[in-house]
């Protein structure tokens, strides 16, 4: 009976008042619809300019394949997310959060450093200190990415 009483206050809060994560929720909702319509609407023009051939829509779709493949990997975009919101962080605090084993992310950081999504710096010690933060790609790759996750998460 306490437990039903304690539940239902509970419930009559949730509904009452809106969460701060509901309000972004919202937020964000509708600034995604805005920005998918923006883009919608260039493309459109784009393609109403330049009716796009067979072969042309080919090379686009291979031209994209190496970003496809490594922004799907796993940990990846978790890695440029972790590094988004803490500026910057040393391989340990990396594989601390993730969980991550140490050659994985030791592979994944050198092939996104590879790709320019990262920057490696080193503090000389002692002892000596490597970080890691996003360069301004990882920034945007982030910005962009984390709204269609949202988005089809939802």
């Amino acid at each position: 009976m306490k437990y039903a009483l304690l539940h239902l206050v509970w419930k009559a809060r949730m509904i009452a008042k809106p969460t701060l994560s509901d309000e972004l929720r919202k937020l964000v909702e509708t600034r995604m619809e805005h920005t998918i319509k923006a883009i919608e609407d260039t493309l459109q023009l784009i393609l109403e300019k330049h009716e796009m051939h067979l072969e042309e829509l080919k090379q686009t779709i291979q031209g994209l394949e190496k970003s496809f493949s490594l922004l799907s990997q796993k940990w990846n975009l978790e890695m440029l997310f972790t590094l988004f919101l803490r500026n910057s962080m040393s391989f340990n605090g990396l594989k601390r959060i993730l969980a991550v084993n140490s050659r994985t992310l030791s592979d994944k950081l050198k092939i996104l450093k590879q790709y320019g999504y990262i920057k490696r710096a080193i503090e000389q010690g002692p002892p000596l200190r490597v970080t890691y933060s996003l360069t301004t790609r990882g920034r945007n790759t982030v910005l962009l990415a984390l709204p269609l996750l949202y988005y089809s998460s939802s």
